[in-house]
């Protein structure tokens, strides 16, 4: 069976969320099926790179967006009503390539990778699936208390023209996949049940658990240019660490990610770390003694929490990530809400051996027990096979 699939991104390296569960699928995937990768690029992709991503697919297309071209297409989604999330991502000449390639080696199925790609389907006439992944329009939303006056402005057209937009594909795909049961709620469309659960999973072989000597007793980890995470990093090192501080002056915290974004940077000090990109990120796991994960915004289900969970550190995270991750309180992970929280919480567990130990430990099978690549995965292909 054929299966075209369409990414915003190339597939790797896998610094991103989007990109990590794009490249375990179509892993697991090509066991079943041919697959025809398109993906959207707005930088070179190196020869390393395709050559990790080839072994899975039959035919890979990459399309370069210049920056030109990025912009043209911004102003032209201004101006037809996208969100500028969709015209970000669209071009003819993607278009052109996407459908001489329907054309010539006719796909039985297409599946499209977030609403970013979802144009580009328009013009095949088969079954095709959309992997939500994530709700922007909530993303969007939930970034417009904090923003600046004027891009309040901007933040509040999008999420309005991204709700509008979820809801028309919502009728333009036979099946639609979302990564959690929350994410489902905040689609407003009514047959919003119809959507499939697809959660992500976690490479156990890849994240498993290991100690190194310790450098940083608490660590969080993400894309450091993506604002729910600058915007944690932040909330971490201002607001929880000087709590912390005043107990116990000496905790040192990594915030390790690829791209971090300036006002990342500027939090580095000598009881704060910066590493920017990592060749291994399992060093930075291994080195830590707690991971923190109090996501104030954002959407989705947090790799981040899957992975430090899969090498056996006790988690702290936020009513806001538990509520996909949907972990036990207290014996699984710990859920702060509040700078003091978690705070109190932390000192709790770098006092407390045992109690790090028990934590970590329950997190750990919990994360085995539910999520799994190859279970996730075969539920997207059994859509892919109703046709």
């Amino acid at each position: 069976m054929k299966l075209l699939v369409i990414l915003p991104r190339f597939p790797y390296p896998i610094e991103k969320g989007d990109k990590l569960r794009a490249f375990h699928q179509i892993r697991i995937l090509s066991a079943s099926f041919d697959i025809m990768l398109v993906a959207i690029s707005h930088a070179s992709v190196k020869q390393s790179d395709i050559d990790m991503v080839k072994p899975y697919c039959k035919s890979i297309t990459i399309v370069r967006q210049n920056w030109v071209a990025i912009l043209l297409n911004l102003i032209r989604a201004l101006f037809n009503g996208w969100p500028l999330q969709a015209g970000y991502y669209y071009s003819n000449k993607a278009q052109r390539k996407i459908d001489r390639l329907i054309i010539e080696q006719k796909p039985d199925h297409v599946y499209c990778q977030l609403l970013r790609t979802a144009a580009y389907a328009k013009n095949f006439k088969g079954p095709k699936t959309l992997d939500y992944q994530d709700v922007f329009s909530k993303g969007v939303e939930r970034r417009i208390p904090t923003a600046s006056a004027l891009m309040k402005i901007l933040l509040k057209l999008e999420y309005k023209r991204l709700q509008r937009y979820e809801m028309k594909l919502f009728n333009q795909f036979d099946h639609k996949t979302i990564i959690s049961v929350p994410d489902r709620e905040y689609i407003t469309h009514p047959e919003r049940e119809k959507i499939v659960i697809v959660p992500n999973g976690v490479d156990r072989k890849y994240f498993s658990p290991g100690k190194s000597t310790m450098t940083h007793e608490l660590i969080f980890t993400g894309n450091m240019g993506y604002p729910p995470n600058v915007d944690c990093a932040e909330y971490l090192a201002k607001k929880v660490l000087p709590i912390i501080h005043r107990t116990h002056p000496d905790v040192k915290l990594m915030l390790a990610g690829a791209s971090p974004h300036s006002k990342v940077k500027a939090l580095a000090n000598d009881k704060i770390t910066v590493t920017g990109w990592v060749d291994d990120i399992r060093t930075c796991y291994s080195s830590a003694l707690i991971f923190l994960a109090p996501m104030q915004i954002g959407t989705g289900l947090q790799n981040k929490l899957l992975e430090a969970m899969s090498m056996r550190l006790p988690c702290i995270t936020s009513s806001l990530c538990n509520a996909a991750l949907m972990a036990e309180e207290g014996t699984e992970i710990i859920v702060a809400d509040t700078p003091e929280k978690v705070a109190e919480h932390t000192i709790a567990l770098i006092e407390d051996q045992t109690l790090r130990m028990q934590l970590a430990e329950n997190g750990f099978y919990f994360s085995q027990r539910n999520y799994s690549w190859e279970s996730a995965t075969e539920k997207l292909a059994t859509l892919f096979r109703m046709q």
